[in-house]
């Protein structure tokens, strides 16, 4: 069963119950995650963003945005509109898959892994995790990189409180560490 077929079925009706809400409408749901990395050396280094495309495009299964520098700074030798990063932005049925890929097979796959910090939401429900390698997920072949980088994944929820956010993405199987 998908993760998207999952939360339709068990967890939105289990979540409607345990926060006591009134409507199934109320009840916190992922809205999109963003995938992004940020690369200080694409200024000097171009073939470290070109890496960087064809990696997330891989992971995602999306084409990705290449994000650039808003305002030049001088002492990061860079100057206004250069390339400093990539993004992606998932939505639908190819967020719930690369949601059930990170939290079943990529995760599992990190060193020393504990679980993931319970403490990393922004006050309204969003949750945020870096991940340091690329390697984690399996998509990504470690001969074929030609540098070891991290990104940061962002989960964006429906949820008003980061209770509510932390109640729908343990139903979803989020691997939270208990300190």
């Amino acid at each position: 069963m998908s993760l998207k077929q999952r939360y339709r079925d068990t967890i939105q009706p289990k979540l409607l119950k345990d926060l006591s809400l009134s409507n199934i409408h109320q009840v916190p749901k992922v809205m999109k995650v963003t995938v992004n990395r940020g690369l200080g050396e694409a200024a000097q280094n171009s073939k470290s963003l070109e890496a960087s495309l064809s990696e997330l495009a891989t992971i995602t299964g999306q084409k990705v945005q290449v994000t650039r520098a808003k305002k030049a700074i001088a002492g990061f030798k860079i100057r206004q509109g250069m390339p400093i990063g990539c993004a992606v932005t998932l939505r639908g049925d190819r967020m719930y898959a690369f949601l059930e890929r990170l939290i079943n097979l990529a995760l599992p796959r990190i060193r020393d892994f504990r679980g993931v910090n319970p403490k990393s939401f922004d006050g309204r429900g969003n949750y945020t995790l870096g991940v340091r390698e690329q390697i984690i997920f399996p998509e990504i072949s470690f001969d074929k990189i030609e540098a070891i980088r991290g990104m940061d994944i962002t989960i964006v929820t429906s949820a008003r409180t980061d209770e509510e956010g932390r109640a729908l993405l343990r139903e979803m199987g989020m691997p939270f560490r208990s300190n």
